[in-house]
């Protein structure tokens, strides 16, 4: 039994070590996640948060790995694992379907399923409270470890300036749901639904996208001034890209002489503005053929 027990700890740090590692690769989507949870009121707050939690799933997942302090780690992993499963049980009662973060953008899961998750996770961790084999160390050396591995996050995942970045409050793009414009190398269009520019380029770009399989991540933001719809608009174009909405004031701010115009996107970065020539630039910039 001590064999079986020492094998199912190592995995449970595993698991904390695996959850923090998806959240660090892609930082800012976790910070959106938690703003968008109602946890913190701005991306700031956001980061130092995510940040934090980052920090604590490393140093804890390394800590339940080794034989110190295992009853009073599981403790804690009772009380962290509780007061998250809480908050997921109010997402799943007031209907998010979204993914909730647990494991970043790598493994997407709704509440209901990382309830699931915790709960498992919370039977092993009493499996390890009961039959776990203790040993002790200086208790200084182990908070010491898990202070320098929490703090150690905002030098090895450096906080960014959103500041001047025109799309920050854009976070959610149905179908697709939360979304990180700031990770990676992105397209961002800017679509009039009713401007027949705007319907050809979406022809346009919709063939290119069935016709290249490394095709970037393209995401649309709408702006409705006539009677077209969504559906209308993918319907006619025979396109489909993840969208949200835009007002007046953001279109105009966002387009050139007139629309479409398309943002290309390298870590947060505008890289490049397109208003034309849409095809040869999306195929060059991204080596598609």
């Amino acid at each position: 039994m001590k064999q079986l027990t020492r094998i199912i700890q190592i995995l449970l740090g595993i698991t904390f070590l695996f959850s923090a590692y998806t959240k660090a690769v892609g930082p800012g989507f976790f910070e959106i996640t938690l703003m968008d949870q109602g946890l913190v009121s701005n991306r700031t707050l956001a980061g130092y948060m995510a940040r934090f939690f980052i920090g604590l799933e490393f140093g804890l997942g390394a800590l339940i790995v080794l034989p110190y302090y295992v009853k009073q780690l599981m403790r804690f992993t009772f009380v962290l694992l509780g007061g998250f499963t809480v908050h997921l049980i109010y997402l799943w009662a007031i209907g998010d379907t979204g993914n909730c973060g647990c494991f970043g953008e790598m493994i997407s899961m709704t509440p209901e399923q990382s309830i699931i998750k915790n709960i498992l996770m919370l039977i092993v961790a009493f499996v390890v409270f009961k039959y776990a084999k203790v040993k002790t160390i200086s208790k200084s050396i182990v908070l010491g470890f898990m202070s320098i591995t929490i703090l150690s996050m905002w030098f090895i995942l450096p906080m960014p300036n959103h500041e001047d970045f025109p799309f920050e409050t854009f976070t959610n793009f149905e179908p697709k749901g939360r979304v990180d414009l700031t990770n990676g190398k992105n397209l961002v269009a800017i679509f009039n639904l009713d401007c027949e520019h705007c319907q050809d380029a979406a022809v346009e770009i919709g063939k290119l996208k069935n016709n290249h399989s490394n095709f970037p991540e393209l995401y649309v933001l709408f702006y409705q001034e006539g009677v077209t719809t969504v559906p209308e608009f993918e319907a006619l174009t025979q396109s489909s890209f993840p969208h949200d909405f835009i007002d007046a004031n953001q279109f105009f701010d966002l387009i050139g002489d007139s629309p479409p115009r398309i943002y290309y996107l390298d870590n947060g970065i505008v890289s490049e503005i397109w208003d034309a020539d849409f095809l040869n630039n999306i195929t060059t910039t991204f080596d598609l053929k």
